[in-house]
């Protein structure tokens, strides 16, 4: 909800401004206040041999039990291999296999104690290794007894399968495993000499045969162990990769939704929060408030000291206030401008009423000083409007939303530093909802309508480019509508479609009939892009003015729902072909942004307002340069809105921005107060001199 427009105090606090002198001390602080998230370093990068040391850490348990199957099964095999002895050195099967038995039996109770213990994996790797040359030898000494010499001189080639084993079945670290082959290989050549002898040449092919295999067996563990770390090494680079991805993903979302200046939640955090509990609300009837207040006076406090102590009372307010909901569980966020809000979800009025007075009361007693506010109080306070959900004709969250904003105006009008609930009963606080309808049925017949026209600035030489057409209504008795309120039940009556086409009229006449801009753009709606005769009524309004298509320029929002809208994009299509220039507005607020991207060739991109204000922190910087350089590989031109100060206006140059909108380089004003497009904007190029402009404060 856009509280700018409005007849209440405005701020455009936020922004940075020198401070005047004899300013209150809060503005001596502003610097040190604030606490926009930052994005982080990433996780943590290790050395190699941080790495080597993680690897061997991590191994730890896994490894262990792995150790442990393998050595049991490896024990089945080794005593199956008994029917081995069995049929080729029977003579001395029954040592071998009770052998066999007595070192299988061992060693799985050692492993069983190693694993009970859990001991670091180091340790049951050197035990595996012990326990493979202790099966060797267990078996080796009995069976070089037999005088089946025949058959063991063929089965002593066997004694391979324990080096394999060292290298290949257990996931030993290579020097173990080199070194475990390697005693096997020793502990066979010296058994020669007691074994039946072999001529010289079955010698050599055995010796020839083991060295063979030790080679052999050794390389592929190196390569296993060198794959193994490798997988390693790639496991933990994605992960690292991960948690810093998922990391900066959090601080993004967090700098999302949290307010730049006093570092509470923002519009975009306080709208989800509102949405959960309107759907709460929906679904199961549970209850709950919604508390705006604002700072009373909040515009003579900044005519009297200044924006940047501005500033600081707004981040001290909230930072107060904040910590004192936080005790009770109470979200609580900026809204806008000097305007804040809570959602309460308590049981009743009077719990909701205890919120809303110890938001009052904690404000008044922070004692900023206020002494130009003239009505006999010399603080800052706040006034606070309440609204409970309620069953009532036409429900929704606006609604509610829009009674808490009615309940502040009542708080105010009961004099400021007070709390007011909205009554359904109180004629000053009746919906207006109604009465716009029946204005805007007579607004264009009343003259109640009118239009200001914002300029567009190239950043390349400083000139208006363009100009934004904005539509303004005010009630019969001349109070202000913003935009925000008449434009939603504009479309929702139907009343959109006249006064959209008078604006494109008025637009025509005012500016690109006397050749004051090249370029005019005008905000549509769904509503128009839905109608069957939009396209039609805009072309004959064209051949009518002799207004030619390139120089008209239509926005629609980011926000426009893209489901089932194959009419929508029809329709820009045709509109396309007039000449119009297709312009998507506030890209980057909604979700459909990169979809309408994606399905049509937009000619301007107009980057939101809220990226510029978040550029002053790294990240926010950051996201604005990803977001400019997505909208520049799409080929569109990118206009930036919100330029407020010198400092954004330099940071969208230094980006590579084409055009910029703001109002540090024009406000909107009437089409007889706009400089001409030859003229130069103020604060672009030097030693310019600056086109007066009207100064009003239209809705943003």
């Amino acid at each position: 909800m856009d509280r700018s427009g409005d007849h209440r105090e405005s701020s455009k606090s936020g922004q940075l401004h020198p401070a005047r002198e004899n300013g209150p001390e809060a503005a001596l602080e502003l610097t040190v206040t604030r606490d926009a998230p930052q994005p982080s370093t990433g996780a943590e990068v290790h050395s190699p041999a941080a790495l080597k040391a993680l690897y061997k850490t991590e191994r730890g348990i896994p490894q262990l039990r792995e150790t442990r199957h393998g050595l049991w099964l490896a024990a089945i095999v080794y005593l199956l291999f008994g029917i081995s002895d069995a049929i080729l050195i029977p003579d001395v099967s029954g040592r071998t296999i009770a052998a066999r038995f007595v070192v299988a039996i061992l060693s799985m109770g050692l492993m069983e104690l190693l694993v009970a213990a859990r001991v670091p994996s180091r340790w049951s790797d050197i035990a595996c290794a012990g326990i493979v040359i202790a099966a060797y030898v267990g078996w080796l000494i009995p069976a070089l007894g037999t005088e089946a010499h025949d058959n063991f001189r063929f089965y002593m080639l066997f004694g391979t399968i324990f080096m394999m084993s060292a290298n290949l079945f257990f996931n030993l670290f290579f020097r173990l495993s080199v070194i475990t082959s390697a005693t096997i290989m020793v502990i066979f050549l010296v058994s020669l000499a007691f074994t039946p002898p072999l001529t010289q040449q079955q010698s050599a092919v055995v010796i020839l045969f083991y060295i063979s295999c030790f080679v052999f067996t050794s390389y592929v563990n190196w390569k296993l162990n060198k794959e193994r770390y490798q997988v390693f090494l790639n496991a933990h680079e994605a992960e690292r990769q991960h948690d810093e991805a998922t990391n900066r993903g959090r601080q993004l979302y967090r700098m999302s939704t949290t307010d730049y200046l006093t570092g509470v939640d923002n519009r975009r955090a306080i709208d989800k929060r509102l949405q959960e509990c309107w759907d709460a609300w929906v679904a199961r009837e549970t209850a709950f408030a919604v508390i705006l207040f604002d700072i009373d006076l909040f515009k003579r406090y900044n005519d009297c000291y200044g924006h940047q102590a501005g500033d600081a009372c707004l981040t001290k307010v909230a930072r107060a206030i904040n910590t004192e909901l936080q005790k009770h569980g109470v979200s609580f966020g900026r809204y806008g401008g000097e305007e804040f809000i809570a959602i309460v979800q308590l049981p009743g009025k009077a719990e909701v009423l205890a919120i809303a007075e110890t938001i009052r009361r904690t404000v008044e007693d922070l004692q900023l000083r206020h002494e130009q506010r003239k009505d006999g109080t010399n603080v800052v306070t706040v006034s606070v409007g309440m609204a409970l959900s309620r069953q009532s004709t036409n429900p929704g969250l606006d609604k509610i939303i829009h009674e808490a904003d009615l309940a502040l105006y009542s708080a105010k009008r009961e004099g400021r530093n007070c709390v007011h609930f909205f009554d359904p009963r109180d004629p000053q606080s009746a919906d207006e909802t109604d009465a716009i309808a029946a204005t805007l049925r007579a607004a264009l017949e009343n003259d109640l309508v009118t239009m200001a026209y914002q300029p567009i600035i190239s950043l390349s030489n400083g000139k208006i480019e363009a100009y934004e057409a904005l539509m303004r209504m005010k009630m019969f008795d001349g109070t202000p509508i913003s935009p925000s309120r008449f434009i939603p039940i504009a479309e929702d009556t139907g009343m959109i479609l006249p006064l959209g086409l008078w604006a494109i009229r008025r637009a025509c006449l005012d500016l690109l009939l006397s050749d004051r801009t090249p370029l005019v753009s005008v905000n549509i709606s769904r509503v128009q892009l839905k109608s069957p005769n939009f396209v039609r009524n805009v072309a004959d309004l064209l051949r009518e003015t002799g207004v030619e298509g390139r120089q008209l320029a239509f926005e629609i929002t980011e926000g426009l729902d893209l489901d089932g809208q194959v009419d929508a994009l029809r329709c820009l299509r045709e509109l396309s072909d007039l000449g119009i220039r297709i312009w998507l507005d506030d890209f980057g607020t909604g979700f459909a942004g990169l979809s309408w991207l994606r399905m049509f060739p937009f000619d301007t991109v107009k980057i939101d307002r809220s990226f510029l204000h978040d550029a002053s922190t790294d990240a926010g910087r950051e996201m604005l340069q990803d977001i400019i350089e997505l909208v520049r590989r799409r080929g569109a031109r990118i206009l930036v809105e919100g330029a407020e100060d010198a400092a954004q206006l330099e940071l969208a140059r230094s980006l590579g921005v084409q055009q910029i909108q703001g109002y540090h380089t024009g406000r909107p004003a009437p089409a007889a107060q706009a400089p001409v497009m030859s003229g130069v904007a103020p604060d672009i190029v030097k030693d310019t001199p600056k086109p007066r402009l009207l100064q009003v404060h239209p809705p943003r």
